[in-house]
């Protein structure tokens, strides 16, 4: 039991660093390349940083345990937006009028719909994943043709590093990630068996928490710094990649059967989350210390519940 936790730990700090190792490889090359910034944005920053959750999806399904995969995305659409605007709003008050999301919320929002529907199904299949990631297309290039001409700040971008970095970058990132997806399934799916809990749960839960690790961190800072306007945003992009992309490409790997649970409780709670957004995104409402407090809260009960 031990080792199972010890390699959960170790496959998501590996996640973290080869992900992080990827994006900044995968950037700077493809500026290097002359790729237009704003392209480099929507697309290589967007897959890199959500590179760790696809690894572990896909790991998922290649080992058999699919409600792994889909319990990950799904929980952590949930903890995004509970726990990773929740806590940051204990801090400090996160000012969301500065913050301009509706048309990416109202994306993720149509999103969470078609995925529900999709889901209704009982089954993720291959042309689910098609249209997922047709979806995705679609909104990429329409965020592309109506922010030309506008100023871009890359994440990871660093002018002038040396090509040989750039490769220990990449090189760091491809083998990390598949290395840290193999020792976090491997010792969730052995977590869960000696809980006697299905895969769904534990990646609802402890995966699900895991991998939302990263935002948090970087939600957290930045709210120590009074900068945490930008968190409401990337939460919102976090949440449509995983519902579009990630599940888009994994079903493409393997078919994914829909515990009925979901049905009943886990996907109804991720849209309830979702829907919370509304006086943050449309009226200007700041995230204030109560709302942190509630949405934590919230996210605490979520927990115990999905484990009992």
């Amino acid at each position: 039991m031990i080792f199972d936790f010890l390699y959960v730990a170790i496959g998501l700090v590996i996640l973290v660093f080869a992900g992080d190792a990827l994006v900044k490889g995968a950037v700077n090359l493809a500026l290097r390349l002359g790729l237009p910034a704003l392209v480099v944005s929507l697309t290589v920053v967007a897959f890199g940083t959500s590179a760790p959750e696809l690894l572990v999806s896909v790991q998922a399904i290649l080992d058999g345990a699919p409600g792994l995969a889909l319990g990950n995305v799904v929980g952590s659409n949930t903890a995004n937006v509970l726990l990773v605007l929740g806590v940051p709003a204990l801090i400090a008050t996160m000012h969301t009028a500065q913050c301009e999301t509706r048309r990416d919320y109202l994306y993720m929002l149509a999103a969470t719909f078609v995925f529900i529907a999709f889901c209704a199904t009982g089954e993720l299949v291959w042309w689910h994943g098609v249209i997922l990631l047709a979806i995705l297309t679609g909104i990429l290039i329409a965020t592309f043709l109506s922010s030309r001409g506008e100023d871009v700040e890359v994440e990871g971008a660093e002018p002038g590093l040396p090509g040989a970095k750039i490769a220990v970058f990449l090189v760091l990132g491809l083998v990390g990630l598949p290395l840290g997806a193999n020792l976090l399934v491997d010792g969730a799916t052995s977590i869960a068996r000696s809980f006697g809990v299905s895969e769904t749960v534990i990646g609802l839960t402890l995966v699900a928490v895991g991998t939302s690790l990263p935002e948090l961190a970087t939600t957290v800072m930045a709210a120590i710094r009074r900068h945490a306007d930008v968190a409401l945003g990337n939460v919102i992009g976090s949440n449509l990649f995983n519902l579009l992309g990630i599940i888009g490409v994994a079903v493409l790997v393997g078919p994914i059967p829909v515990d009925p649970s979901f049905m009943t409780k886990d996907l109804w709670v991720m849209l309830a989350s979702t829907l919370l957004l509304i006086p943050f995104v449309f009226m200007a409402r700041d995230i204030t210390r109560a709302w942190g407090a509630g949405l934590f809260g919230l996210y605490a009960i979520y927990i115990v519940w999905a484990l009992t």
